[in-house]
């Protein structure tokens, strides 16, 4: 038996196409740079990386905006009622 703790599994670990995006610090950013974030319209307020999203297919386009998530379940739910979610967004 281990003593090694085992972190949950995160739909939000991601890099970019260029590779993890590292800090001055040294520290791997997994959620992109500022200017590539957004939020999530199905879970509000988890951070996206929309380049990460986009890679990953977790887009919609919706009355010519497009909306990126957090993780694979919230394209689905998107689509059940895209102006709901949409609205969540703005």
């Amino acid at each position: 038996m281990s003593n090694e703790s085992l972190a949950p599994a995160s739909c939000c670990s991601t890099t970019n196409a260029e590779g993890p995006v590292v800090s001055a610090d040294g520290r791997e950013n997994l959620l992109g740079g500022d200017d590539d974030m957004t939020t999530c319209p199905v879970m509000v307020g988890s951070p996206v990386s929309k380049s990460a999203a986009e890679a990953a297919g977790l887009f919609r386009d919706h009355e010519g905006q497009r909306y990126y998530f957090c993780c694979a379940g919230c394209g689905p739910t998107f689509d059940s009622a895209p102006a709901k979610y949409a609205a969540n967004a703005a």
